[in-house]
């Protein structure tokens, strides 16, 4: 079955205008409308919306019908004509991805591993899911990821550059939820690599040498 975690749905409000009265209609008259969203923001909030709706919806389709379908292409030409050729199959995945345990969960999909390895070692097996260490960009991926109640790797590393702190993708750090106290190197040890602690959501980084054994989180975002 299809695991799902449903993140706050954002809401976008369009305001209505007038459509063209009975009289004009028969008359012949033609009348402009202008509408309240400026055409170019409307038409782009639009376009986002259908996209993900018809990621999900594909999603669940494809899933439900657990592959018993010749027509599973057929069914995502249909839903999602504004979809690029590589968007398309990424639904195709998606089953995939339900059957060997990974979670979705706001346009991504992430693999708690059940096994420990040092970070390396962990990063390794994301990169041969075609995935990575998790990156957390928000403060709901944050209670997200705290979830699992495992001691954890994340995607966070000084290892190139000591007391800078990049994400897997090169980024630097710039919204942080270190436990107190932390990052402190504990022992003079060279603590480089990051975990997540499972005692507090709101702030449980620590820092930990990057050959300990942990498990991980792997993160595979849908290119949308």
């Amino acid at each position: 079955m299809a695991k799902f975690v449903h993140g706050e749905q954002s809401e976008i409000t369009v305001d209505y205008v007038n459509q063209p009265d009975a009289s004009a209609r028969s008359s012949g008259q033609d009348r402009r409308v202008t509408a309240a969203v400026p055409g170019r923001k409307l038409h782009r909030l639009v376009a986002v919306s259908f996209g993900l709706l018809c990621v999900l919806q594909s999603a669940l389709n494809i899933s439900l019908r657990l592959y018993t379908s010749d027509n599973k292409t057929e069914d995502i030409e249909v839903c999602c004509t504004n979809l690029t050729s590589e968007q398309k199959r990424e639904l195709l995945n998606f089953d995939h991805y339900f059957k060997q345990g990974w979670v979705y969960f706001r346009l991504s999909f992430y693999y708690i591993s059940s096994e420990k390895k040092s970070w390396q070692d962990s990063r390794a097996d994301c990169q041969q899911r075609s995935a990575d260490l998790v990156i957390i960009n928000s403060k709901e991926e944050q209670d997200f990821t705290s979830t699992f109640h495992k001691l954890t790797w994340i995607g966070l590393t000084e290892r190139e550059t000591k007391g800078t702190w990049k994400w897997v993708d090169g980024t630097l750090l710039t919204k942080s939820y270190w436990n107190p106290g932390e990052p402190n190197d504990y022992e003079g040890k060279n603590e480089d690599c990051v975990e997540i602690r499972t005692h507090d959501w709101e702030n449980n980084w620590n820092d930990l040498p990057c050959g300990h054994q942990n498990f991980w989180i792997c993160e595979k975002r849908i290119a949308l």
